[in-house]
């Protein structure tokens, strides 16, 4: 403890003063009471779970230590006080936070849940600023004292592995987003876009007009802000014309709602422009721009266009539908092990698996069986390009790599080591819808120049007939859309995907069009695509 501490208690809350800044905790690190246990009478090092008085009493010294401005000494206090000493510094140096009071809630087992209200202050500028955040409690591997298990979001639940605090003039100017007809896009209103704007606001903020304000934020470990987390001073922002639609928009915000992890991205064929986004939850990471997941049966859709490309099918081509079907060692089946007879577009529309494995025999022959799938995504649908849309996206826009063995099989169907997220697969069915695929994008490409992905157009036969058959996925009386896009309206086309995922039910997939509106859409454990992600696409579609 530094000289001169003081000690006091306000409302129920101890304080510590230290150097002439107060720190609050909701008690006192046993340092200032001399310690529970003399050198010369230690006992050997415990072992086994923690205990309820262990998990209190280290959650106690922790965040006392915390909050009397001891960084050195709270980290010692936890697993890895090489890491958390330097952080807990930084997070009241960097931070400009001149008073905090912690307040700690109720333990469960062995996390204790506690309340910041903190005061940060910058050039004479003073907020306050409270939060929640909660710590687990661990026995240390070697010593068997009980120990703060460390992890940045300790100190707040945004922070990460090499991100820090920082309150200062902002690096950018806030952003006022408005949709592609000027309407504006308040954060408010529609949350899913919060991430997003955060992006648009560090890439095209000196663009657009503003004036920087004093701000707290959470510095990425590349030095790049990630979040704002408190607004000391607005400063003036700058109008920003993003390609969202806002009724698009709104009713992708609360489609997303009715599942606990759900994602949905909608793109203008016509165009590439991106109409909508939206994630639940709304915060953090951008499942539908940035996912990397199996898209199930959806991929049908490029899996169909190699079928034409290579001579194997067409839409009314007769193909074998068994239940099953064998390929390097590995059965595959249709759900239910249901088996039908017909053409491809009937095997589409019923989503055969066993239709569309059964195109590696000819393809095989062909010695292009393993590659033609990515190459065919990236020759036509612009799949495992970089997509300059505006904001972060994948590494590569979907990836669909070279397979072997019994995953050239699963990668027919969606499964295997293809990945893809929604907006990928939005702009699988908008590149059907127009004919040739247009790069999604956020920001219109005059904002800074830079340069978009390109792919060659689909051939007029094959465009004509990848629409055959999602119009008959969505219309006809077998089609496993159908039912989902009853009151969508026409021109539309859809496709039905479940994508298995290990320990859990299989993620829903559904993509569609209609006019000049595709969206796509992931619910992850949400079974199959028709039940869940089905209805989230079709309410978008009929917001256009």
């Amino acid at each position: 403890m530094r000289s001169g501490a003081k000690v006091g208690i306000v409302g129920g809350v101890f304080v510590v003063v230290a150097g002439g800044v107060a720190y609050g905790g909701y008690n006192l690190w046993n340092g200032i009471t001399g310690g529970s246990q003399d050198v010369g009478t230690r006992s050997a090092p415990r072992s086994g779970p923690v205990t309820a008085e262990e998990v209190t009493a280290t959650a106690r010294d922790f965040l006392a230590a915390w909050a009397a401005g001891e960084p050195e000494r709270a980290g010692q206090l936890t697993d890895d006080p090489v890491t958390a000493g330097p952080a807990i510094a930084a997070y009241r140096e960097g931070g400009g936070v001149s008073e905090a009071v912690i307040t700690a809630g109720t333990p469960t087992g062995t996390t204790v849940p506690f309340t910041v209200r903190a005061t940060v202050t910058y050039d004479g500028v003073s907020k306050p600023w409270t939060y929640e955040s909660r710590l687990g409690v661990v026995r240390g591997a070697s010593t068997g004292r009980p120990l703060v298990k460390w992890t940045p979001t300790v100190l707040h639940p945004k922070l990460t592995a090499g991100a820090t605090l920082r309150t200062g003039t902002a690096k950018a100017p806030a952003v006022k987003a408005v949709d592609h007809k000027g309407v504006a896009l308040p954060p408010e209103k529609y949350p899913s876009l919060v991430p997003v704007l955060d992006a648009l606001r560090q890439r095209y903020g000196a663009k657009a007009g503003g004036e920087a304000g004093v701000e707290t934020w959470i510095e990425g470990a590349n030095g790049m802000p990630v979040g704002t987390l408190l607004v000391l001073s607005p400063g003036k922002p700058g109008e920003l014309r993003t390609t969202i639609d806002a009724g698009v928009q709104a009713a992708a915000e609360k489609a997303v709602k009715r599942f606990p992890k759900a994602a949905v991205a909608a793109v203008e064929p016509s165009t590439g422009a991106v109409r909508a986004v939206a994630n639940n939850p709304a915060s953090g990471f951008n499942t539908a721009f940035q996912g990397m997941q199996a898209p199930g049966s959806t991929m049908k859709i490029v899996t169909a266009a190699m079928m034409m490309r290579y001579g194997v099918a067409r839409p009314g081509s007769a193909v074998e539908c068994p239940p099953d079907v064998r390929w390097e060692e590995r059965t595959f089946e249709n759900l239910g092990r249901f088996a039908t007879a017909g053409d491809l577009t009937n095997a589409f529309a019923m989503s055969c698996n066993t239709a569309f494995i059964k195109a590696i025999t000819p393809l095989k022959d062909k010695g292009v069986h393993n590659t033609a799938l990515g190459d065919t995504a990236r020759k036509w649908f612009g799949i495992g390009e970089v997509w300059s849309v505006g904001v972060q996206t994948t590494p590569t826009d979907g990836s669909v790599p070279e397979s072997a063995g019994s995953e050239t099989a699963a990668s027919y169907i969606g499964q295997g080591r293809i990945t893809m997220n929604a907006l990928n697969m939005a702009s699988v069915s908008a590149t059907v819808r127009d004919g040739r695929f247009r790069q999604p994008y956020l920001i219109p490409q005059d904002v800074d120049g830079r340069e978009f992905a390109t792919a060659e157009p689909l051939p007029g036969a094959i465009a004509d007939g990848l629409r055959t058959m999602m119009r008959a996925a969505a219309t006809s009386s077998v089609g496993t859309a159908r039912e989902a896009m009853a009151g969508v309206p026409g021109p539309k086309g859809a496709k039905t995907g479940s994508a298995e995922v290990a320990d859990q039910d299989a993620n829903s997939w559904f993509t569609g069009y209609s006019g000049d509106l595709a969206a796509a859409a992931v619910v992850e454990a949400g079974g199959h695509g028709a039940d869940a992600a089905g209805p989230v696409v079709a309410d978008v579609l009929k917001a256009r």
